[in-house]
């Protein structure tokens, strides 16, 4: 036999035996594939098939039994092998309506009756009507117990406090401005004689500081006492006109030496003497401390001459510089406290009395002026000392910090409630001061807040409002 017949007879062979194994077998590879595929033969009784599908491509539903459309017989899909329902937790409540199910890993998928997701071979899951229409806020999740221990959440309670706030900063002591007096006389000439000698000497107010010849002061008390005369003598005429000069005459001279600041006691001591003084004495206008002084005997003096300045430090300026971003807390009338170095056991309790206007542009800062007491003149200009501004809030409702989450254009918490739920809860933030933040609105006292761990309970919560989204 030629060597091409032999192998013509056994290819033959071959075919016969796969035709026999087909027929003998074919049924139970049959079934077995359909095991691997989660299915069962039909029962001897009656089993309810919900749908056929295509066993290479699963997603593909069908009505009724026939052929794919790679030719392979279509698979029934018996209710028994459907996921099952979950059941009640308590027997008692009314059923739960089902609304659709919906493939877990990918919720975009929607079926109308329990099955297999198609693309992950998963148990499609229900979705209920009581879920959907849940009075939870959006975005509330639900965490057990278990899990709330595994990710670290904490809680604690918000709670009404009354809160003070301390800035503390360096200042400098300056002179009140407002109690400083320049001494200039307001008539040409020569100063005769000088009670007030030296810089820093504390005069009392009304004390004899200079004594000055003015030829213009001597004619007007000239004119003065003339006046004064002649009132007398025809202040009582039976002329209107005459008695009326005379008064008039009197009193512009008199104007004219209170105007030149002749005071009403030198001018009383000329009326009772009726003698022209060469000179006058002119006197410190307040209580303070000489700064400066330009009054020499012998000296020729003018009305733009400062002959003196008296600073009066009763009550002394303090300038500090506070941090642009602390300026909303500082109001003018605060309370303020001061404390110097070289008295520790010493503080001195002031107000806040101006808030400059404008920014330091290189230490981005704003300078504010307090004042203080200082009867003893312990004080002194150009000091330096350290001041605390308190503030105070009031009665405010805080949390901790970090208890809030602050995405720069919101700031929420996670308040906790019943049954493991957590609710995501927009607020608005005031303060922050000693780890813990103000609440001025979407919070109340008592209610419990996540206090740690609460960016897992928020993935937790964007994650289920991103499925419910892609649901809808």
């Amino acid at each position: 036999m030629s060597r091409t017949s032999k192998i013509a007879r056994t290819i033959a062979l071959i075919i016969a035996i796969a035709a026999v194994v087909g027929v003998t077998y074919g049924g139970k590879v049959r079934a077995a594939f359909q095991h691997d595929h989660g299915q069962q033969p039909p029962a001897t009784g009656e089993q309810k098939v919900l749908y056929w599908y295509d066993a290479m491509n699963p997603q593909h539903h069908y009505n009724k039994p026939g052929k794919a459309r790679d030719g392979m017989d279509l698979v029934p899909m018996y209710q028994e092998h459907a996921a099952p329902v979950p059941e009640r937790r308590n027997p008692e409540a009314p059923e739960r309506r089902i609304l659709f199910w919906y493939d877990p890993m990918h919720p975009r998928y929607k079926a109308d009756k329990p099955g297999k997701a198609p693309d992950c071979g998963m148990d499609l899951v229900p979705k209920y009507a009581d879920e959907q229409a849940s009075s939870m806020a959006a975005g509330s999740v639900m965490i057990s117990a278990s899990k709330q221990q595994l990710i670290g959440v904490r809680t604690t309670e918000a709670k009404r406090e009354t809160l003070v706030r301390d800035v503390r900063t360096t200042g400098q002591i300056t002179a009140d401005e407002t109690k400083i007096a320049h001494v200039h006389v307001k008539i040409n000439g020569f100063i005769e004689q000088v009670f007030v000698d030296y810089v820093g000497q504390l005069v009392q107010k009304g004390q004899p500081l200079f004594t000055i010849y003015s030829p213009d002061l001597v004619s007007t008390q000239e004119e003065y006492l003339i006046a004064r005369r002649g009132e007398k003598t025809l202040g009582a005429s039976s002329f209107a006109e005459v008695a009326q000069g005379s008064q008039s005459l009197l009193r512009s001279t008199r104007e004219r030496l209170k105007l030149w600041d002749i005071s009403d006691e030198q001018i009383k001591k000329l009326d009772q003497s009726g003698e022209v003084s060469r000179t006058l004495t002119f006197y410190s206008p307040i209580t303070g401390f000489v700064m400066e002084r330009k009054a020499f005997p012998q000296t020729s003096v003018t009305p733009e001459t400062e002959l003196y300045t008296v600073s009066d430090y009763s009550t002394v300026w303090v300038n500090a510089d506070i941090f642009e971003y602390e300026v909303p807390f500082v109001k003018v009338g605060q309370r303020a406290e001061m404390r110097l170095s070289y008295y520790p056991d010493k503080a001195w309790n002031g107000r806040v009395s101006f808030i400059y206007p404008s920014v330091d542009p290189t230490t981005r800062t704003v300078k504010v002026r307090m004042q203080f007491p200082n009867p003893n003149f312990q004080l002194k200009p150009q000091m330096f000392a350290d001041v605390d501004l308190k503030i105070n809030y009031g009665s405010q409702i805080v949390v901790p910090q970090e208890a809030v989450l602050d995405s720069g254009k919101e700031q929420r918490v996670f308040v906790a409630k019943r049954d493991g739920y957590f609710e995501p809860r927009a607020i608005t933030t005031g303060a922050k001061l000693d780890g813990k933040v103000v609440v001025l609105s979407g919070l109340k006292a008592g209610e419990t807040v996540v206090s740690s761990g609460n960016f897992l309970v928020d993935s937790e919560s964007r994650l289920k409002s991103a499925t419910g989204a892609m649901q809808h």
